[in-house]
């Protein structure tokens, strides 16, 4: 039946030869879903007659659905020239399109040269803004909509939500939802499934599970809100409890759940959640979905199930980008399997799959663990050939490789080379200068990072502490010690505290190591005291070793190494007799010394 219909309409086409039979023409064209034919007609066709706003409406959807930007481009172009002015729902249209390519600034043209706007109007450009990563442009328009007298729609608040969400800004996220309590939209499923992924993924869990409670119908939406948000703030076992009460609930599991219960049992390193999580997503149908099989991929990687990670590669038809990365990631985990990763990257090179930046980010990090300069000047120069513009991150994965790799003139030259630079591209420069004894480079840096108006995190500090430990530059690392705290209200870790011990410690200043113990505001952990007591060791301080040693025997008395330690300080300040009691408690104790072993 439809190829009949589908016949007439085209001998009737045959038959529209004439200007004034342009609009009929180019309508059938459209519901015939021949857009070129359509374009072609409308361009080619003189004198260029300005049709209705319904029929260029109708091209323009054409061309949405379709991909198609430069017809619609060119559709936009003719609609100019011909002097048309589009009415309220062309605009729309055209906002919609200009968005829907990422055209942010042509879309804000045409809603800024319309003289009346509609609630749609406005929804087009704050979820086009919300959906471009242009979360703040998004919510102004959003708060200009409503200065103007105007409320949303349920997809207006949507859009917001989406865009609070992406910035992780519980405040104005709170803001969104006051508006929507006082709207008719409250108790709409799209936006209560929207308020409880903004108020999860922003950290206000409580509040989520309340909204996500008092639902009266949940819809697949609702419960990948509540799944989605687990994954993301870290709550495997409650992702994982979400999605079993989902099943129960009588809801069946989509791709984009499947993909967050699996991105859960991932940061959680459970093999056993991921094989049930397989079985359903055998059982329902979705193990052919890409999406799915590189989240499941990834999930065993994660797990260390490099086996079966790379049986299921091995059994797809057709492996894309995202379940190659998968397993690249998963291998570069583990440095024996180094090889591996590099095999399948060196595949899908052969195969000529589009390699994006996120691949070669993995890619580089293996390169940087083994190390392997050689195949990192290879990544180097193959991005300088094909990804001449990479992003932020793949630029501090080739930091992190040249500085691993000891190349610290080549890592400096991959900072400066760098257009935009963030926090942890300082950061992993400022680190290479410590792992390689160049504290004052690692000074200088800093020094450079605070005249940018970087403002430095913790890491950048535990960085810093660390350099400056290693190149005895004891002042100066109390000074960035103090600095983190006082300047920048950065409350210090386990980490710290270690580095800022073994910094007093290296430069034989053990009781003022020994007080900062006292007085830090954690519990000391086996690396603080394994510094302590090794400085002892390096200074003779058998008072303050014992101390240590006592500490460290507590917390691993099966570790042979702390008897040892204790055993030759005791030497060191001639107590035979203490250091051969140290070592029969520890035969007594049935622990044996390690084995000893060389790299060379």
């Amino acid at each position: 039946m439809n190829a009949i219909r589908e016949n007439i309409a085209i001998v009737r086409l045959s038959k529209l030869t004439g200007c004034a039979n342009l609009e009929p023409k180019v309508l059938t064209l459209c519901n015939l879903g021949r857009r070129r034919e359509a374009i072609h007609s409308l361009l080619s066709d003189p004198p260029a007659p300005s049709l209705p706003s319904s029929a260029y409406s109708s091209l323009l959807q054409l061309c949405i659905d379709s991909g198609a930007k430069e017809d619609g481009v060119s559709l936009h172009v003719h609609l100019r020239s011909a002097g048309h002015t589009p009415d309220l729902h062309l605009s729309t249209k055209l906002i919609i399109f200009y968005a829907k390519f990422g055209e942010l600034a042509a879309a804000r043209r045409v809603f800024d040269d319309m003289p009346e706007r509609s609630v749609v109007s406005w929804t087009a450009l704050v979820s086009g803004c919300s959906r471009n990563g242009r979360a703040e442009e998004a919510l102004e328009v959003f708060s200009n909509m409503r200065s103007s007298g105007l409320k949303g729609n349920q997809f207006t608040y949507g859009s917001a939500l989406r865009a609070c969400t992406s910035l992780g800004c519980i405040g104005s996220g709170q803001q969104v939802h006051g508006c929507i309590a006082k709207s008719r939209f409250q108790d709409d499923m799209f936006v209560q499934s929207a308020l409880v992924d903004m108020h999860l993924k922003c950290g206000s869990v409580d509040e989520a599970l309340r909204l996500f409670g008092r639902m009266n119908k949940r819809d697949v939406v609702a419960w990948n809100s509540i799944v989605g948000g687990c994954a993301v703030r870290g709550l495997g076992d409650d992702a994982f409890g979400a999605f079993c009460l989902m099943i129960r609930d009588g809801m069946r599991p989509d791709r984009f759940t499947y993909a967050s219960v699996l991105r859960a049992s991932g940061v959680l390193r459970s093999p056993i959640y991921v094989n049930q999580i397989h079985a359903s997503i055998v059982k329902l149908g979705h193990g052919s979905h890409y999406v799915v099989s590189g989240s499941l991929i990834d999930a065993y990687a994660k797990c260390r199930s490099l086996r079966q990670a790379q049986l299921l590669y091995d059994s797809m038809v057709d492996r894309d980008l995202i379940s190659c990365t998968a397993l690249v990631s998963g291998y570069a985990l583990d440095k024996s399997c180094s090889w591996k990763a590099f095999e399948i990257f060196r595949g899908i090179n052969h195969m000529g799959m589009k390699i994006d930046d996120v691949m070669l980010s993995c890619i580089l990090n293996v390169c940087a663990n083994v190390p392997s300069l050689s195949f990192g000047r290879q990544i180097h120069a193959h991005m300088l050939k094909e990804h001449p513009d990479y992003d932020v991150a793949l630029g501090n994965a080739l930091i992190d490789m040249y500085a691993k790799s000891g190349e610290l003139q080549d890592a400096c030259h991959a900072f400066y080379e760098m257009r935009h630079k963030n926090v942890i591209s300082w950061t992993s420069l400022i680190t290479g200068y410590g792992k390689n004894g160049c504290g004052e480079g690692a000074i200088t840096l800093f020094s450079k990072m605070e005249e940018d108006r970087v403002k430095p995190n913790d890491v950048t500090f535990l960085a810093l502490l660390f350099a400056c430990s290693h190149s005895g530059l004891i002042s100066k690392g109390l000074e960035y010690f103090h600095l983190m705290v006082s300047k920048y209200q950065i409350v210090p870790r386990d980490e710290h505290y270690s580095c800022a011990v073994d910094l007093l410690a290296r430069g034989g200043q053990l009781k003022e190591a020994y007080d900062l113990v006292c007085k830090m505001n954690v519990r000391p952990n086996a690396s603080l005291w394994g510094a302590m007591l090794g400085a002892c060791r390096m200074y003779g301080d058998m008072v303050l070793g014992e101390v240590a040693a006592g500490y460290l025997l507590s917390l691993y008395p099966e570790r042979s190494v702390n008897y040892v330690v204790l055993a030759n300080v005791y030497t060191a300040a001639g107590l035979w007799e203490s250091a051969l009691k140290m070592r029969k408690m520890m035969e007594q104790r049935s622990i044996k010394k390690d084995a000893g072993h060389s790299y060379i």
